[in-house]
């Protein structure tokens, strides 16, 4: 079964590339394509004295209704000469409302199609839409550091750490390494007393091959501090051209305030990542 509803989530008219990246992975699954655009406002009303709160409240949500608006046309118009199925739909949401719209839109999707939430240029709900595809929608969600290029998915590395975050992630990638002329299964320092000592990796190689699944197990030593680096590196090594990973296997908390995995690979990865959960 393959990716036949294709959600991106916009909050900006700067995402370009991220528009384009959905468009081109929708052509590719030939699927449809939901653009959810949202206009957000970010007063915090309860911080203004009791006689101004209503009317900067109303002029807030006046402001994200029209940039919603606005959004919504330039995506339309951008869509309409699109040999693809499409649609756009818009809402407006204040910062606490918006896990939840996210989440709902992201629910009934099969892939999210997003932009890296960190770095420059990156809009300042980015996180929190990322966040919400992956928690509030469980959706999968394809993280594209720029801009998604043919060719893609050819060679495919899966960071594999035994977890259910991995496993997750591994199973809503199933289409894409199917597809892929080769897989590899990295695994970085397996634990010597863990469920799979003996052999790490080869359970899920099997599971994949059965699948057709062009699949090898390598087994790397932690050579650096942070894991996201030695993702980075062996991708670069291999030339691999798409990363499955599984996300946030700490809470969302523990990897914001002391780092992770999986917010040190938002920040610096340099191909497409899927992310579940």
């Amino acid at each position: 079964m393959g990716y036949k509803t294709i959600l991106t989530v916009l909050t900006n008219a700067n995402q370009q590339k991220q528009l384009d990246s959905a468009v081109a992975m929708t052509r590719r699954e030939d699927a449809h394509l939901d653009v959810f655009c949202m206009g957000v406002d970010h007063t915090q009303s309860g911080y203004y004295y009791a006689g101004a709160s209503a009317y900067v409240f109303q002029e807030s949500i006046d402001k994200a209704v029209a940039a919603a608006g606005e959004l919504e046309e330039k995506v339309r118009d951008r869509l309409d000469p699109e040999d693809i199925r499409w649609s756009v739909d818009s809402a407006v949401a204040q910062v606490g409302g918006l896990s939840t719209l996210v989440g709902m839109r992201a629910r009934y999707s099969d892939l999210v199609v997003l932009n890296r939430p960190y770095g420059e240029g990156a809009p300042a709900d980015a996180e929190a839409v990322t966040e919400a595809a992956l928690f509030e929608g469980a959706a999968p969600v394809l993280i594209v550091p720029d801009e998604l290029k043919e060719p893609f998915g050819k060679k495919v590395m899966i960071a594999w750490n035994q977890s259910n975050e991995a496993l997750a992630a591994v199973r809503r990638a199933l289409p894409l390494l199917i597809a892929a002329e080769s897989v590899e299964i990295t695994v970085i320092d397996p634990s010597p007393s863990g469920p799979e000592r003996s052999d790490p990796g080869g359970a899920l190689c099997q599971m994949l091959t059965r699948h057709g699944v062009k699949a090898e197990i390598s087994v790397l030593a932690r050579t650096l501090p942070l894991i996201s680096d030695i993702l980075n590196r062996r991708a670069t090594e291999i030339g691999a051209d798409m990363l499955v990973m599984g996300a946030y296997g700490h809470s969302r908390f523990r990897e914001a305030i002391l780092g992770g995995a999986t917010r040190n690979m938002l920040e610096k990865a340099q191909v497409p990542v899927l992310m579940a959960r």
